[in-house]
């Protein structure tokens, strides 16, 4: 008799480890916040997200917004994003991830002053 067990992964944990993966990358300063859709507001606890994670079929699509540090190639930055936010929910949660939307909403120029 083969044992399966079920697990579920709440949302809000997915979207955690999504925005530590986002941070590990060298360049990465932080997640910004970001506004939801006036049509899910009156819905969340939270109306301000900076990781929005969506189950469409069985796979996950994943948005980050993310703040830069102004010494960095914006694209490089958001390729290494993508794919440590899709390795890191793929390896925890064994589901695919279809998409990772990395969207560039500050730059930092803290240090360049």
């Amino acid at each position: 008799m083969e044992n399966k067990t079920q697990i579920s992964v709440n949302t809000d944990v997915l979207e955690r480890v999504a925005e530590l993966a986002a941070c590990e990358i060298e360049g990465v300063k932080g997640v910004a916040k970001k506004a939801v859709d006036l049509k899910n507001a009156l819905k969340a606890k939270n109306v301000v997200k900076a990781v929005k994670v969506e189950s469409i079929n069985g796979a996950l699509e994943i948005s980050i917004y993310i703040t830069i540090d102004s010494k960095v190639k914006v694209r490089e930055i958001a390729d290494a994003v993508q794919k440590n936010v899709k390795d890191k929910i793929q390896t925890m949660t064994n589901t695919a991830v279809t998409r990772v939307n990395v969207n560039v909403e500050d730059i930092d120029f803290e240090e360049a002053e």
